[in-house]
């Protein structure tokens, strides 16, 4: 084609442009139907003098698809699932002697170093050290105690490679008090003789590394150091922490540690690492505008932003609705109460240190509340009951309050001031097993809603001490027992690891990258009822106790929150989403017609924004995306004429054109059904711009 002809084309599409564009109007994007990419037309005869805005309708091609348009969201990458010290007693045991491995490094490297605890910890250990100041021989300086670094780490590790290599016995010897006592008070460790002194129990035990070190412990370990892969190991970081969590006491350096059973397993647990940094919840609760902590006001205390606040409006809606078809009524209770019913409860005995202080009130103590359950045990006790009121099943959406030092705070997991999906039953001792799988019933219908269907369940039994009798608390484990075998649900038990006031039932969920969540718990409580007199008359006229049950299905609204943001990685479902629906108007001729549609949808449920208009459509869309808001909808001229809407899913790609009751009608469907926008609307055409440069 000659450069005259290839001009005169060019001017008759910009003329054919024009006739669609209203006086006055301002065309800023690139499409109007589809999101679809904008190429480029130089027409090299064309003078560099002039620059225009050509538009040309052309059939969609693989040509003028958008690579854009075409992404979707990525699934979460194949990790397989790792052991834990849970259901894999070789890698507990590997962790544990790695612990006291590098505690021995450590003293090798630096001798002035003190050694306190070393536990091992979900994805492997952590150890204390003390470093007390030092007085220099030449000058008689005080020299502060030694900070550790990421070079005295390599120095650590490498210390612990030759201890392992040498394959030194671990063996296990049992001494008196007196023994422990003398031995410690000679390797010169204050903080040994106490922990010596917080062991209750006889004989005291002790684990050698060969004839090289030894500290207190109860095990289990490995045979020998050689038993420890070394190159399974990796020191991570150091951390500062009191030494028993008091901050009035020492400040130690905690070095965490993670240990495998193989390279491997390390090696995915750094892949499972880089995935989790990507769906930190702090780092989307601030990128998405969710939430906030405001370190002016105080830590630990959560500040619900808008959308934030409609996720959290949608998950509670669901769980109220949830519960009221379960046969639940919903209850409200206050948020401070007089210190004498945390007394009468047996909080303020026992839980006093994870309590507020208390506030004058006249001539009384209050207490802001630390739970819930006392003030459901009140209410029952508001009136006399009979045996044919039970079961009664009272829930609440409880904000409660309780003391965390600073440096246990970490964003949404670990607060002062949350909220508890509490619900307690109050029912006969024939009626335990029923209710039992109903609330297991309910759990499960609540979380599975969410994308959560995978469990790891433990039965816990009566510890050593506990209140209550041998025929309730058997009667109890056998109604749980007996409702776990009813769901089908395999389970594992933990003798001894119940409360002291009856035995429950624990729910690990597992998200989409692996991991495992504790949230959801019911547990038998035998101690309340005595403690607040509570009773029923039963057919026989005799007054009687009532079995109280614990539980909770998220745990709390904000942690429950958090992993959810984690596992979604911050794309929430349509159903949950804050936006489902966002409309780019391609020109500000278009923008009341998008404000007409919104009113439209907004009648109907769905949850809609109209973008302002200020960016070109290209930044609307990445914009949009980046929100993570799930479907999009391009609005421009022929749009506006032929009342339809170019609609793109930020999962799939591009849906097509759909008209706009029919896509209002198919957002409302999905969101009641909670899934995700798959329908396709009909093939639309392209606008493909064509710009000329200077």
């Amino acid at each position: 084609m000659s450069s005259v002809a290839m001009l005169s084309a060019a001017m008759m599409m910009v003329q054919r442009v024009a006739s669609f564009v209203p006086k006055g109007g301002r065309m800023r994007a690139t499409s109007s139907s589809l999101f679809s990419k904008t190429f480029m037309w130089r027409p090299s005869s064309l003078s560099s003098s002039s620059s225009r805005l050509m538009m040309a309708t052309v059939a969609p091609t693989s040509e003028t698809k958008s690579k854009k348009a075409e992404v979707t969201v990525e699934p979460p990458p194949k990790i397989q699932p790792l052991p834990t010290n849970d259901n894999d007693n070789e890698l507990l045991c590997i962790r544990h002697s790695s612990a006291h491995v590098m505690a021995m490094a450590v003293q090798q490297v630096y001798p002035e170093a003190q050694v306190t605890i070393g536990p091992w910890i979900d994805n492997g250990f952590y150890y204390d050290f003390y470093f007390p100041e030092t007085t220099s021989e030449e000058t008689g300086e005080t020299i502060p105690g030694r900070k550790l670094t990421d070079q005295d780490l390599k120095k650590v590790k490498k210390a612990m490679d030759k201890i392992v290599t040498k394959n030194y016995p671990i063996t296990r010897e049992e001494v008196t008090r007196e023994e422990a006592r003398s031995r410690i008070e000679a390797l010169g460790e204050p903080f040994k003789l106490e922990i010596l002194d917080s062991i209750k129990t006889e004989p005291i035990t002790i684990y050698h590394i060969g004839e090289e070190w030894w500290d207190l412990c109860a095990g289990p370990h490995v045979e020998s150091t050689g038993k420890i892969p070394k190159k399974a190991l990796q020191l991570q970081s150091v951390a500062g922490a009191y030494w028993r969590g008091d901050e009035k006491r020492e400040m130690l350096q905690r070095i965490y540690a993670t240990a495998w059973k193989d390279p491997d397993q390390l090696k995915q647990y750094k892949k499972l690492l880089q995935e989790a940094k990507k769906r930190d919840h702090r780092m989307l609760g601030q990128k998405l505008n969710l939430f906030s902590i405001q370190e002016d006001a105080g830590g630990g205390l959560v500040f619900w932003h808008p959308k934030g606040s409609t996720v959290r409006r949608i998950v509670e809606d669901f769980w109220k609705q949830k519960h009221l078809d379960g046969g639940y009524d919903l209850v409200y209770t206050p948020h401070i109460a007089n210190i004498d019913l945390w007394k009468t409860s047996g909080h303020f005995d026992f839980y006093k240190e994870d309590m507020f202080d208390q506030m004058q009130v006249e001539n009384d103590q209050y207490q802001i509340k630390p739970m819930n359950c006392p003030f459901h045990c009140l209410m029952y006790k508001d009136e006399l009951r009979s045996y044919r009121d039970l079961p009664i099943r009272w829930a609440e959406l409880g904000t409660v309050y309780r003391y965390e030092r600073s440096g246990t705070l970490h964003g949404l997991m670990r607060v002062r001031g949350f909220t508890q999906d509490d619900a307690h039953i109050y029912c006969l001792p024939s009626q335990l097993q029923e209710e039992i799988v109903a609330v297991l019933d309910l759990t499960e219908g609540i979380l599975s809603r969410f994308g959560f269907d995978q469990y790891d369940v433990m039965l816990s039994t009566r510890p050593e001490k506990s209140v209550g009798g041998d025929e309730i608390w058997d009667a109890a484990t056998v109604a749980l027992k007996g409702a776990l075998v009813a769901k089908g649900w395999d389970y594992s038990v933990d003798e001894g690891g119940g409360a002291f006031y009856g035995p429950k039932i624990d729910l690990k969920i597992r998200d989409a990258i692996g991991r495992q969540w504790q949230c959801s718990t019911v547990q038998c409580d035998f101690n309340l009822p005595d403690r607040f007199g509570l009773e029923y008359v039963d057919a026989d006229t005799k007054k009687k106790q009532p079995i109280m049950v614990h539980r909770a299905i998220f745990g709390s609204v904000e942690r429950f929150f958090g992993i959810l943001i984690e596992n979604t990685e911050g794309n929430f479902p349509l159903w949950m989403a804050p936006t489902q629906l966002k409309l780019l108007p391609v020109t500000d001729v278009v923008l009341d017609f998008c404000h007409e549609v919104a009113a439209e949808a907004k009648k109907k449920g769905i949850r809609i924004e109209v973008d302002r208009g200020s960016e070109r459509l290209a930044k609307q869309i990445r914009n949009a995306e980046q929100a993570r808001i799930p479907i999009m909808a391009v609005v421009g001229m022929k749009e506006m004429e032929t009342k339809t809407l170019a609609v793109r899913s930020r999962k799939l790609g591009d849906l097509g054109s759909f008209a706009i009751s029919d896509l209002i009608d198919e957002l409302v469907q999905c969101s009641e059904a909670a899934v995700e926008m798959t329908t396709k609307g009909t093939t639309a055409e392209v606008e493909v711009e064509v710009e000329q440069e200077e």
